[in-house]
């Protein structure tokens, strides 16, 4: 389904906005149409693709270039259609090896009715996972240039990778973000961050709206605490979805047994979720 001009950017206004508020928001990210739908019911002001939520629904793993850029968009358009609310969506390093790729990448995702997505400093390259950072900031900026020739207000989102690749570079990860800043990124974001101390490092260094992902570590009110204004939960829900699915089925395997089944969400609820329709273009969810 392909939204109407109106209602993307009804979206994308709304997105942006949060981003500009007094406030940090939480914003989760569904896998498919019928957890789009689930969430969209629970009150959240918008969600967030994953790619490992797309590969593992695939069957393979994350972070090896194994799943295409149709695949990931075809994924958040279906995301999209399920749901009222603002949709921004994991484009890893955008599918693209040249600027030009880049703009293409951006203005598929703009297609397929997305109002936000991210570019990463990455490689997919295990002998070198980051880019230089001259390579990531012209990256940057290419993906900028795209989302401004939008017809409406697309938020990009620039990563540094560091430290999901085990390298904990404070400085280096903040003088990439500080360049991606300059480069014109909305959101600035480098996942896996280890501790307050260094969330609240990031958020001092730079002027731009920062995202972190959720850890056990922090609460919400932490990271607002530190100056966060977006909070995702990148893979968590969809792998806290395959581990309840995990230990239902080693216990009927293992043991013969089904008491996980009182645990489940009832048969009616669940139609329930998954018949209730988005609001038509224009209106508010209920």
């Amino acid at each position: 389904m392909q939204l109407q001009p109106e209602d993307q950017y009804r979206r994308a206004v709304a997105f942006g906005d949060l981003h500009a508020g007094p406030d940090a928001f939480v914003m989760p990210n569904p896998w498919d149409a019928g957890t789009a739908r689930i969430l969209s019911s629970l009150g959240f002001p918008a969600l967030a693709t994953t790619s490992a939520g797309v590969a593992f629904g695939l069957g393979r793993p994350d972070g090896s270039n194994l799943v295409g850029r149709s695949e990931v968009l075809d994924n958040a358009g279906e995301i999209v259609a399920a749901t009222d609310l603002p949709v921004s969506a994991d484009l890893e390093s955008c599918y693209a090896d040249t600027a030009g790729e880049i703009a293409e990448t951006i203005r598929l995702a703009a297609e397929a009715g997305l109002v936000g997505g991210s570019i990463e400093d990455a490689t997919g390259r295990a002998e070198a996972p980051i880019r230089p950072l001259d390579d990531a900031v012209e990256r940057v900026a290419a993906a900028v240039e795209a989302a401004g020739n939008l017809p409406f207000p697309f938020v990009l989102t620039a990563r540094a990778e560091n430290y999901l690749y085990g390298l904990a570079d404070l400085d280096d990860t903040i003088a990439r973000l500080r360049a991606f800043e300059a480069a014109g990124a909305d959101v600035l974001y480098a996942p896996a961050l280890p501790d307050l101390e260094t969330v609240r490092a990031v958020c001092a260094a730079v002027t731009r709206p920062v995202n972190v992902i959720a850890s056990p570590a922090f609460t919400v009110a932490d990271l607002r605490a530190c100056g966060v204004r977006r909070i995702s939960l990148g893979s968590g829900l969809a792998r806290a979805a395959l581990g309840v699915m995990l230990k239902a089925a080693r216990e009927v395997s293992e043991q013969g047994t089904f008491t996980f089944l009182p645990d489940a969400l009832p048969y009616g609820a669940a139609n329930a979720l998954m018949a209730a329709p988005p609001a038509a273009a224009g209106e508010p969810a209920a």
